[in-house]
Protein backbone atom coordinates (compact mmCIF):
# COMPACT_ATOMS: atom_id res chain seq x y z
CA UNK A 1 0.00 0.00 0.00
CA UNK A 2 1.37 3.38 -1.03
CA UNK A 3 0.67 6.20 1.42
CA UNK A 4 -0.19 9.63 0.05
CA UNK A 5 -0.30 13.20 1.27
CA UNK A 6 -3.61 14.05 2.90
CA UNK A 7 -4.43 10.58 4.17
CA UNK A 8 -4.31 9.56 7.83
CA UNK A 9 -0.96 8.23 8.97
CA UNK A 10 -1.22 4.61 10.11
CA UNK A 11 -1.35 4.47 13.90
CA UNK A 12 1.20 2.20 15.52
CA UNK A 13 2.55 1.13 18.86
CA UNK A 14 6.32 0.63 19.13
CA UNK A 15 9.23 0.73 21.57
CA UNK A 16 11.72 3.59 21.68
CA UNK A 17 15.33 3.20 22.79
CA UNK A 18 14.42 3.39 26.51
CA UNK A 19 12.10 0.39 26.20
CA UNK A 20 9.07 2.63 26.66
CA UNK A 21 6.14 1.97 24.31
CA UNK A 22 4.74 4.91 22.35
CA UNK A 23 1.72 5.25 20.07
CA UNK A 24 1.56 7.69 17.17
CA UNK A 25 -2.01 8.61 18.21
CA UNK A 26 -0.61 9.88 21.56
CA UNK A 27 0.91 12.77 19.60
CA UNK A 28 -2.32 14.12 18.09
CA UNK A 29 -2.33 17.88 18.48
CA UNK A 30 1.38 17.98 17.64
CA UNK A 31 3.22 17.87 14.33
CA UNK A 32 5.38 14.76 14.00
CA UNK A 33 8.45 14.10 11.87
CA UNK A 34 8.78 10.34 11.40
CA UNK A 35 12.00 9.61 9.55
CA UNK A 36 12.90 6.10 8.44
CA UNK A 37 16.61 5.34 8.05
CA UNK A 38 18.51 2.14 7.27
CA UNK A 39 21.03 1.68 10.10
CA UNK A 40 22.45 3.29 13.24
CA UNK A 41 26.00 4.68 13.06
CA UNK A 42 26.42 4.48 9.27
CA UNK A 43 27.68 7.60 7.41
CA UNK A 44 24.42 8.70 5.73
CA UNK A 45 22.25 7.91 8.74
CA UNK A 46 24.64 9.71 11.08
CA UNK A 47 24.70 12.78 8.80
CA UNK A 48 20.89 12.83 8.73
CA UNK A 49 20.50 12.40 12.50
CA UNK A 50 23.13 15.07 13.21
CA UNK A 51 21.48 17.52 10.83
CA UNK A 52 18.20 17.07 12.70
CA UNK A 53 20.07 17.35 16.04
CA UNK A 54 21.85 20.55 15.01
CA UNK A 55 18.56 22.13 13.93
CA UNK A 56 16.38 20.59 16.63
CA UNK A 57 15.57 23.95 18.22
CA UNK A 58 14.15 25.23 14.92
CA UNK A 59 12.09 22.06 14.54
CA UNK A 60 10.74 22.45 18.08
CA UNK A 61 9.94 26.14 17.47
CA UNK A 62 7.95 25.05 14.42
CA UNK A 63 6.04 22.63 16.68
CA UNK A 64 7.57 19.32 15.61
CA UNK A 65 8.20 16.16 17.63
CA UNK A 66 10.89 14.04 15.93
CA UNK A 67 11.21 10.24 15.83
CA UNK A 68 13.81 8.24 13.94
CA UNK A 69 12.75 4.72 12.90
CA UNK A 70 15.02 1.83 11.97
CA UNK A 71 15.00 -1.93 12.37
CA UNK A 72 17.93 -1.73 14.81
CA UNK A 73 17.31 -2.95 18.38
CA UNK A 74 16.99 -0.67 21.42
CA UNK A 75 20.58 -1.38 22.53
CA UNK A 76 21.96 -0.12 19.20
CA UNK A 77 19.72 2.98 19.39
CA UNK A 78 20.98 3.80 22.90
CA UNK A 79 24.62 3.73 21.72
CA UNK A 80 23.86 5.77 18.59
CA UNK A 81 21.78 8.33 20.49
CA UNK A 82 24.40 8.76 23.25
CA UNK A 83 27.37 8.97 20.87
CA UNK A 84 25.68 11.56 18.61
CA UNK A 85 23.90 13.35 21.51
CA UNK A 86 20.53 13.09 19.77
CA UNK A 87 17.75 15.03 21.54
CA UNK A 88 14.92 12.93 20.02
CA UNK A 89 13.81 9.32 20.41
CA UNK A 90 14.59 6.43 18.09
CA UNK A 91 11.99 3.74 17.44
CA UNK A 92 13.30 0.16 17.50
CA UNK A 93 11.14 -1.43 14.79
CA UNK A 94 12.70 -4.88 15.02
CA UNK A 95 9.50 -6.65 13.94
CA UNK A 96 9.15 -4.24 10.96
CA UNK A 97 5.48 -3.48 11.72
CA UNK A 98 5.99 0.30 11.48
CA UNK A 99 8.07 -0.06 8.29
CA UNK A 100 5.38 -2.23 6.72
CA UNK A 101 2.57 0.16 7.73
CA UNK A 102 4.42 3.07 6.07
CA UNK A 103 5.70 1.07 3.07
CA UNK A 104 9.39 1.71 3.80
CA UNK A 105 10.57 -1.94 3.91
CA UNK A 106 11.23 -2.78 0.28
CA UNK A 107 13.43 -4.75 -2.04
CA UNK A 108 16.70 -2.94 -2.71
CA UNK A 109 19.68 -3.76 -4.84
CA UNK A 110 23.41 -3.22 -4.30
CA UNK A 111 26.16 -4.50 -6.60
CA UNK A 112 23.55 -6.62 -8.39
CA UNK A 113 22.47 -8.33 -5.15
CA UNK A 114 18.81 -7.96 -4.15
CA UNK A 115 17.84 -7.73 -0.49
CA UNK A 116 15.10 -6.28 1.73
CA UNK A 117 15.84 -3.06 3.56
CA UNK A 118 14.68 0.36 4.68
CA UNK A 119 13.99 2.95 2.02
CA UNK A 120 15.07 6.29 3.54
CA UNK A 121 11.82 8.28 3.71
CA UNK A 122 10.42 10.99 5.97
CA UNK A 123 6.76 11.48 6.79
CA UNK A 124 5.61 14.82 8.15
CA UNK A 125 2.34 14.34 10.03
CA UNK A 126 0.03 17.21 11.01
CA UNK A 127 -1.78 17.81 14.30
CA UNK A 128 -4.80 15.80 13.11
CA UNK A 129 -2.69 12.75 12.26
CA UNK A 130 -2.74 13.32 8.49
CA UNK A 131 0.34 13.04 6.30
CA UNK A 132 1.18 16.58 5.18
CA UNK A 133 4.46 15.74 3.42
CA UNK A 134 6.37 12.68 2.22
CA UNK A 135 10.06 13.28 1.55
CA UNK A 136 11.47 10.48 -0.57
CA UNK A 137 14.63 12.14 -1.89
CA UNK A 138 16.19 12.84 1.50
CA UNK A 139 19.24 15.10 1.59
CA UNK A 140 20.98 13.65 4.65
CA UNK A 141 23.15 16.74 5.26
CA UNK A 142 20.31 19.24 4.77
CA UNK A 143 17.25 17.33 5.90
CA UNK A 144 15.85 19.94 8.31
CA UNK A 145 15.54 22.45 5.47
CA UNK A 146 13.49 19.89 3.50
CA UNK A 147 11.11 19.51 6.46
CA UNK A 148 10.74 23.21 7.30
CA UNK A 149 10.32 24.45 3.70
Amino acid sequence: MQLEKGQMAPDFEAKIETGETIKLSDYRGKKVVLYFYPKDATPGCTAQACNLRDNYEALQKAGYVVFGVSSDPEKSHIKFKEKQELPFSLIADTDLKVHEAFGTWQEKSMYGRKYMGTVRTTFVIDEEGKISEIIEKVKTKDHTAQILN
